[in-house]
């Protein structure tokens, strides 16, 4: 089940690991695996690159990383097809990305002659510009007709467990999840609160932030590790945040 309607339907440019992902969840339907095994496979997936970055086989890590993503499409299609979703897995699923994202930074600082100090900015950077993403993609989502029922606009409020979960479980993550995440989505509400009232979001406006998207962010990675281009992964996603002034200026101007 698609999580848009058909005409809200866009290139997401960080989403090349769909197809995988689906085929995956379909050779895993009839199976005891359950979407918290696969989220724990990406884990694993991401985790390897680590190691083979430390080792520097680069060209391994990349390969590892575009994996990750393409298993990270997988939970939650495997989720939609066994008519199982869960705010556990969601919230699983967030926490696993942004602990693989810090670590993976911080293992290209450890390898490269970046600084600590820059290297968390640029953590902080990528984190902005996938909130962001994520900000626009749940708020059409949610005004479109699809099939995740376990992701909105606002997360203020632990939710309440869905079949098949317990409530202490997802209490314990949306804590967890609201203190990794809580900041950065506050500040992207706060850049702009009123993306909310929109009534959709033109096709071209979604491939356009999907840049922003962790599977175009570790993409970036994965090209730009066995290019040699180590040295510079920290320096570009700091930079590459600045397109957030660029995207939020195009909602607020031409998009209401």
């Amino acid at each position: 089940m698609s999580k848009l309607a058909a005409q809200d339907k866009f290139l997401d440019l960080s989403d090349y690991g769909r197809t995988f992902g689906r085929f995956l969840a379909n050779q895993l339907k009839h199976t005891r695996c359950t979407p918290i095994h696969v989220t724990l496979l990406f884990g694993l997936s991401g985790l390897i690159a680590i190691y083979c970055i430390l080792q520097k086989h680069y060209f391994l890590a990349g390969c590892f990383i575009v994996l990750k993503s393409g298993i990270d499409a997988a939970d939650g299609e495997l989720a939609r097809l066994k008519k199982t979703p869960s705010y556990s897995g969601r919230y699983l699923d967030s926490l696993f990305d942004i602990v693989l994202n810090f670590l993976l930074l911080m293992t290209i600082c450890y390898v490269s002659n970046a600084t600590i100090g820059f290297t968390l900015l640029a953590f902080i950077g990528l984190q902005l510009q996938g909130t962001l993403y994520n900000y626009y993609y749940v708020i059409l989502r949610n005004k479109s007709v699809g099939g995740d029922t376990t992701s909105k606009v606002f997360e203020y409020k632990t939710p309440k467990a869905l079949p098949g979960e317990t409530q202490k479980t997802v209490n314990v993550l949306f804590g967890l999840y609201t203190l990794l995440y809580g900041g950065f989505d506050k500040i992207i509400h706060a850049i702009d609160p009123d993306a909310y009232k929109v009534k959709t979001f033109p096709n071209w406006f979604m491939t356009l932030l999907s840049l922003y998207g962790l599977g175009f962010q570790l993409l970036i990675m994965a090209v730009m590790l066995p290019l040699g281009w180590i040295e510079f992964i920290v320096p570009f996603f700091s930079a590459y945040t600045f397109l957030i002034l660029a995207l939020v200026g195009i909602r607020k101007t031409l998009i209401s």
